[in-house]
């Protein structure tokens, strides 16, 4: 992949993940405060845009994992047991992966929670749960630059 190119989706991996989070504590809050207020439109809408921007960011990842230098190429280089030995391969290559493949599927499935026949108090608790389970994953899986994995990163 070239280098400019790589470097520019990595940099918009960051930005939407700001996104993601911004949209994720709003779905939380909502259901959180909501009681027993009817699940709006704009509940729904909050999920829609929060999975359609999670699932962009999957596949601008997907395409750095498959193309960039810390995913496949790594493991096809050095082979998957010294992948696992390394603790920063490891991450890149695996934990982050999994960890965001698991979190939007929980995401996905927070949203679909919206639109089943049941009542809306119980849409709002069960968005609430898998949101925030998704949510303490994504946050579990960010290589933050406060992390050893994520030391001389950015924030964005």
């Amino acid at each position: 992949m070239n280098p400019d190119l790589y470097s520019f989706l990595l940099h918009l991996h960051s930005v939407i993940r700001w996104v993601v989070l911004l949209l994720l504590v709003i779905a939380i809050f909502n259901s959180l405060t909501a009681g027993n207020r009817l699940f709006t439109r704009g509940d729904a809408r909050t999920g829609s845009m929060l999975t359609g921007f999670a699932d962009l960011m999957l596949l601008i990842g997907l395409a750095l994992w498959f193309f960039g230098p810390h995913g496949y190429k790594l493991i096809q280089q050095s082979g998957m047991s010294a992948a696992m030995k390394d603790p920063y391969a490891r991450f890149f290559a695996i934990e982050h992966t999994t960890g965001m493949v698991i979190a939007i599927i929980l995401l996905h499935i927070g949203k679909a929670q919206g639109k089943k026949a049941i009542s809306d108090r119980a849409k709002h608790q069960r968005t609430l749960v898998f949101y925030l389970i998704a949510l303490l994953i994504i946050l579990l899986s960010i290589p933050w630059p406060f992390r050893t994995i994520g030391a001389g990163s950015h924030w964005y």
